[in-house]
């Protein structure tokens, strides 16, 4: 049985306060196990992106607790969260959030740089990443010489760059059509194994939901029955 890598007990989340305040999350409780590839489905408004944010440290819940590698995120102080998503977690975006100005392989060495990674290791992780993702031949072109699926692509190397342990991905395939988003999917499943990353991916893709482990259904801010 493997470790629990993301433990959520009791998580509630609410934004403003009096008769319009927002409930997004009420008591959300589950764990994923190291290398799992969990799903994370539910309509626009259900409370995806802000349970991602929360297990990322990038938000901070009113009640509950949220674990990442043993850690519990809940209780960090703001210098320990900025710790863990440079040290431990890594997002990929809907939006690709890519540096225009910058090459693929610019991008992708983006988290090495700030890792401080020496130059000649910095560079053969690019090469791997960009091997891996199926993009080497695109190595020196700028974000706007590539496709939309070229350009999330190039979003999964860097993510994956710095070697994180847990990935959260937020609609992947958001932007992308129908064919492209599949071939995305089938390689985060593939760079989930060859990585050993773990991955909680929030999506409403059906490509996804087949390939995934386990997948979690969340409705009006909670975890139900599929």
């Amino acid at each position: 049985m493997s470790a629990a890598m993301v433990e959520v007990r009791d998580v509630t989340r609410r934004y403003g306060a009096g008769p319009s305040a927002t409930q997004a999350l009420r008591g959300v409780t589950f764990s994923v196990a190291e290398g799992q590839l969990v799903a994370l489905r539910g309509r626009s408004g259900s409370g995806k992106t802000t349970l991602l944010n929360i297990v990322g440290g990038l938000d901070v819940p009113d009640g509950g607790t949220v674990t990442v590698a043993g850690r519990d995120v809940t209780t960090m102080s703001e210098r320990d969260r900025m710790r863990l998503r440079r040290d431990t977690v890594a997002y990929i975006f809907q939006s690709f959030g890519l540096l225009p100005v910058l090459t693929a392989a610019e991008n992708v060495g983006v988290p090495l740089r700030i890792t401080a990674t020496p130059p000649k290791q910095r560079e053969d992780r690019v090469s791997l990443m960009l091997n891996i993702v199926g993009l080497d031949g695109h190595a020196r072109q700028r974000p706007g010489e590539l496709s939309g699926g070229q350009q999330q692509r190039v979003a999964i190397a860097r993510a994956l760059a710095a070697r994180p342990a847990l990935l959260l991905a937020d609609e992947p395939t958001g932007q992308l059509d129908q064919e492209t988003g599949k071939q995305i999917m089938r390689l985060l499943r593939t760079v989930v194994r060859t990585e050993g990353v773990t991955a909680l991916v929030a999506t409403h893709d059906p490509n996804l939901i087949d390939i995934a482990d386990t997948v979690l259904h969340l409705q009006d801010g909670q975890i139900t029955a599929a």
